[in-house]
C-alpha cells in the first residue's frame, strides 16, 4: 500500500464522450454502404450492418426505423451528396465553360469510383418493381433528391439572369439518369464511358443557357461599380 499518495491526488476517471445523433447515423450509412456493397441487399440484414458498424441491432432501429429506409436513405444521401459536389462547380468557377467541365469530371469520377453504388441502385429498383408501397417510397425519395438539385440549378440560372433551357425538374432528371445511366454502362464496359463525356453531353444539351450565363457574367465585370 502507498501511504504516501491521498486519494485527491488520484487520477480523475475521464468521462467517455458519447458520439452524437448525427455522428451515430453517419456511422450506420457507412456501415451499410460497406456491408450492402459487399454482400447486396437482399441478402444483407440490418444485423450484418450493426455488426460492421460495432453496434446493437436496437441502436440501428434507433436511427432508422426499417432496412428499407436505411436503404433508401443511404442511397437518397449518397446521390446528393455527388450531385451537390458537382453543382458546386459553377459557384466556384467564374468560366462557365470550366465549371461545366468541373461538374463533369466530378460525375464521370464517382461513376469509375461509385460501381458498387449503381449496382444497389440497379437492385433495389428489381426489389421495389413488384411492391407497390417499395415502389412508391423509392419514387418519393428520388422527387426529393430531383428537386433539391432543380432548385440548386433555378438559384444558378437566376443568379446569371438567363433561362434555363428546360424546365428546372427536367433539367434534374437529365443529369440523374446521364449519371445513374452511365453509371451502369461504366459497369459493364469501363471502356464504354470516356473521361470527357458526360462534359460533351452536358456541353451540347445546355450550349445556349451556358453562352447566356457566359454573356451575363462578363456583363456583370464590365459594369462599373458606382
Amino acid at each position: 500500500m502507498d501511504l504516501g499518495r491521498t486519494p485527491s491526488a488520484a487520477s480523475p476517471r475521464r468521462a467517455r464522450t458519447r458520439p452524437t445523433r448525427s455522428q451515430t447515423r453517419e456511422r450506420i450509412l457507412q456501415a451499410a454502404l460497406e456491408v450492402f456493397s459487399a454482400r447486396g441487399i437482399a441478402a444483407a440484414s440490418v444485423n450484418d450492418v450493426a455488426a460492421a458498424a460495432g453496434m446493437t441491432k436496437g441502436a440501428v432501429y434507433s436511427s432508422f426505423a426499417s432496412k428499407d429506409e436505411l436503404v433508401l436513405t443511404m442511397m437518397e444521401e449518397h446521390a446528393l451528396q455527388r450531385l451537390t459536389a458537382a453543382l458546386a462547380g459553377f459557384e466556384e468557377t467564374a468560366d462557365v465553360h470550366a465549371a461545366i467541365g468541373k461538374v463533369g469530371t466530378v460525375l464521370i469520377n464517382a461513376i469509375h469510383t461509385d460501381a458498387a453504388w449503381h449496382r444497389l441502385l440497379a437492385e433495389y429498383f428489381a426489389l421495389s418493381y413488384r411492391d407497390p408501397e417499395r415502389r412508391e417510397e423509392l419514387g418519393r425519395r428520388r422527387r426529393e433528391a430531383r428537386s433539391a438539385v432543380a432548385r440548386a440549378l433555378s438559384r444558378i440560372a437566376e443568379a446569371a439572369d438567363v433561362e434555363l433551357p428546360l424546365p428546372a425538374e427536367d433539367v434534374a432528371v437529365v443529369i440523374f439518369a446521364l449519371s445513374n445511366g452511365l453509371g451502369i454502362e461504366a459497369g459493364m464496359d469501363p471502356d464504354a464511358v470516356p473521361e470527357d463525356l458526360i462534359t460533351r453531353v452536358f456541353e451540347l444539351l445546355l450550349r445556349d443557357f451556358l453562352t447566356g450565363v457566359q454573356r451575363s457574367r462578363r456583363a456583370a465585370l464590365d459594369t462599373p461599380s458606382s
